[in-house]
């Protein structure tokens, strides 16, 4: 059995060609489920933390060095700021170790729960691991222990698929074609995009594949076209994911296989929309613009898929907060409440996109408190993001040199109209084409995966 799998940073989908069709995987009566894992199993929370003789050892070490470098530089810092920064990275560091503690692989899979039914496992329990949007951490600088908790985490996921797609076709499934952004989310560059294909490839086989291999998912989003296409035509797919924007120039349909002659794409997608909206539109009401908090600490509030971040943020202290938002930020720091803010704040996203307002009560932070969300703000918070499709755009535009025959738009984000707007403006010669938001990619790559792998 060969399974074509569309590894997101929002969500997951799989797909294998069984007697000539393409066949979803079926998620708990879903054809994909939300990049999403929890573990029941505890994790100690920072407030335990406190100094051994050990950790006391290396936090005097960590001053040294702190000192030895203020010197050398010529800056001054006080004995406090740099033992609080050294206290700092050694709880950080204790808590990641924390982390990598628990129970088997085998204990937790059998315990974990996924999708959306993970965020609700853990707002219930209001404890355990919850773990957002894996692949957007894939291409970062990471420490060797960090990269082998992202590759578990990433592991479990791919196993879950695996499994579940065993059971659903009755046979053992092994082999496994990958979709891949054209660029990773990367803070190391190219070398970004090699870590990341490596810690997938090391993460499919731990779930238990013998061969897995990978392919741009605006490439598959054009094999996907193809075998819908009957006569043989120019395409430019435009795929718009989560995390990342993928475009293919392609030429598909009729009796001869698809070629893709180029591809383009940026590390920018929904999730930046995301994190501009929950700035712009709710962070407000947590005091951001109008106290004194620094502003990384709202980035760090919002980016739940940043594990690193919200560990950051729930270590600082609001009490010389002034009412209100001094409270409502500790209570933001409490278990589970970044994630309810995160999932408000997609929804007011989607909301948005064809309605004229969109009210979140927010009962977890403050009983009543609650915010109206008008479309314009929507429109601010996309604005950034926009600029930088519209260039990337402009760009494939300029490159090919004319329009294609059809604009094939693809991707969980392709279903906002003013994104569609944006590509259809690009190429204004040609047809557009709106593919499946959820399936256009996965099917692809399962046609990949049938033409491509063995056995």
């Amino acid at each position: 059995m060969r399974l074509g799998i569309d590894f997101g940073t929002s969500n997951c989908a799989a797909a294998a060609v069984v007697d000539g069709q393409v066949r979803a995987v079926d998620f708990d009566g879903a054809a994909q489920f939300r990049t999403t894992v929890w573990f029941p199993d505890v994790m100690r929370d920072a407030d335990q933390f406190e100094l051994d003789d050990a950790m006391a050892s290396q936090v005097d070490q960590l001053v040294e060095g702190f000192t030895r470098d203020a010197r050398a530089s010529g800056r001054s810092r006080s004995a406090q700021a740099m033992r609080s920064e050294a206290i700092r990275i050694v709880r950080r560091e204790w808590m990641e170790a924390r982390m990598r503690e628990p129970a088997s692989s085998t204990t937790l899979l059998q315990n974990a729960v996924y999708g959306d039914a993970a965020l609700d496992a853990y707002f219930i329990e209001e404890e355990g691991n919850l773990v957002q949007s894996p692949k957007s951490m894939l291409g970062y600088q990471l420490h060797p222990r960090a990269r082998q908790t992202i590759a578990g985490i990433a592991a479990h996921i791919l196993e879950h698929i695996r499994l579940t797609a065993s059971r659903q076709f009755g046979e053992p499934v092994r082999t496994a074609m990958l979709g891949r952004p054209v660029q990773f989310r990367s803070s190391i560059g190219d070398a970004g995009n090699e870590q990341a294909l490596g810690i997938l490839r090391e993460a499919a086989l731990q779930a238990g594949f013998d061969a897995v291999e990978f392919l741009e998912e605006p490439a598959a989003a054009a094999m996907a076209h193809h075998a819908a296409s009957q006569q043989r035509h120019e395409v430019v797919v435009v795929d718009i994911g989560g995390g990342t924007t993928d475009i293919a120039h392609a030429s598909v349909g009729g009796a001869q296989p698809p070629q893709v002659h180029r591809a383009w794409g940026i590390p920018r997608g929904g999730t930046d929309i995301d994190l501009a909206l929950s700035l712009t539109a709710y962070m407000p009401l947590f005091g951001r613009g109008i106290t004194r908090v620094p502003n990384h600490h709202y980035v760090e509030a919002a980016m739940v898929q940043d594990m690193p971040r919200q560990r950051e943020f729930r270590t600082h202290k609001y009490d010389e907060v002034d009412a209100p938002y001094g409270p409502r930020l500790a209570a933001l720091q409490e278990a589970s409440n970044t994630s309810r803010l995160y999932r408000e704040v997609e929804g007011c996203k989607i909301a948005l996109s064809s309605q004229d307002e969109h009210n979140s009560p927010l009962y977890f932070i403050e009983r009543a408190l609650q915010i109206t969300t008008p479309a314009p703000v929507l429109d601010d918070a996309a604005a950034g993001y926009l600029r930088e499709l519209n260039t990337l755009l402009a760009q494939v535009r300029q490159d090919i040199g004319h329009d294609p025959a059809v604009v094939f738009v693809t991707g969980g984000m392709s279903r906002a109209p003013y994104l569609r707007a944006a590509a259809a403006a690009a190429f204004p010669g040609a047809e557009l084409v709106i593919g499946d938001a959820s399936f256009g990619v996965v099917a692809g790559l399962a046609h990949a995966a049938a033409a491509a792998l063995p056995a």
